[in-house]
């Protein structure tokens, strides 16, 4: 059976740079913001440890040479994860977007079709739970059924109330997500940059089911409006308690609601040209 990890505590990276520096992160169980100037390592950090996550998340054979990674429990192999990046690229494979019917047009486009696909996935799950429970009886069963369906309402509260100054709200009846503006229907792919890269986030985590999961996000403030920085990191952990955040940042806006404390620079976890020490975790 596949043991999977509530969480990462230690990253640790071999010879970062051309074998002179050495990475000791030291991670918080719910909010790690890296920070520092272009250029010094941010986004290699989290591509090294991302590139060495299997598809699945099987890490310790997988890992690239130099990569160890410290979770909890210890003796956990596998790490439920996603990565979100935030650049509106456009598609370089755009006969596959014309086979597909769909009108996108960049990267993001394509993380929502997938995302698409997933919510689809999520809502049978969670369906059949609710069916299961209320089968089962008893004087309770509404209310565990009301609470497994939850999850779905309070991601869909938050949308509408991120876009309510544009007068856009999610159509509760639909099963893919779509919008409904001004008697329009609107489907994903026609939203602003930030609308798409703060949908692809809070949808990303509504479908990690409350599950125990590490988010690494890139600079997940790109194209997002000062107000929604703020809420990010506080709407991220409301819809999955369980998660841990792994992110950099060059805005200080992203942490302004409490969150300095969580930030580390990397010039902070950086050590000499010698290999980290393995020390024992306090």
């Amino acid at each position: 059976m596949q043991k999977y990890a509530d969480y990462i505590k230690r990253i640790e990276i071999d010879s970062l740079w051309s074998g002179v520096k050495h990475i000791i992160w030291d991670l918080d169980r719910k909010v790690n913001v890296l920070s520092g100037i272009n250029g010094v390592g941010k986004t290699t950090i989290l591509n090294k440890v991302v590139k060495g996550l299997a598809q699945g998340g099987e890490f310790p054979s997988h890992l690239l040479k130099g990569v160890h990674l410290k979770v909890y429990p210890e003796d956990a192999k596998w790490i439920r994860y996603d990565a979100i990046r935030s650049f509106e690229r456009p598609l370089v494979n755009s006969e596959l977007t014309s086979q597909l019917n769909i009108p996108m047009g960049t990267e993001m486009d394509f993380q929502i079709y997938n995302l698409q696909r997933k919510y689809l996935d999520y809502q049978v799950n969670i369906g059949n739970r609710i069916i299961q429970v209320l089968q089962c009886g008893g004087p309770d069963a509404a209310k565990k059924a009301e609470k497994i369906a939850e999850p779905k309402k309070i991601f869909q509260d938050m949308i509408d109330q991120l876009f309510v100054s544009t007068g856009k709200k999610i159509i509760r009846s639909e099963n893919e997500i779509r919008f409904s503006q001004m008697k329009e229907t609107l489907v994903p792919y026609m939203l602003s940059s930030g609308e798409k890269q703060m949908l692809c986030i809070l949808l990303t985590v509504l479908i990690e089911d409350q599950k125990p999961y590490v988010l690494f996000m890139d600079e997940p403030e790109v194209s997002l409006h000062f107000e929604w920085q703020k809420q990010l990191i506080d709407l991220v952990l409301k819809l999955n308690p369980n998660i841990q955040l792994i992110m950099t940042t060059h805005s200080p806006a992203v942490i302004m609601n409490g969150w300095m404390d969580h930030v580390t620079e990397v010039t902070d976890i950086t050590v000499g040209s010698h290999s980290p020490e393995k020390t024992d975790d306090k």
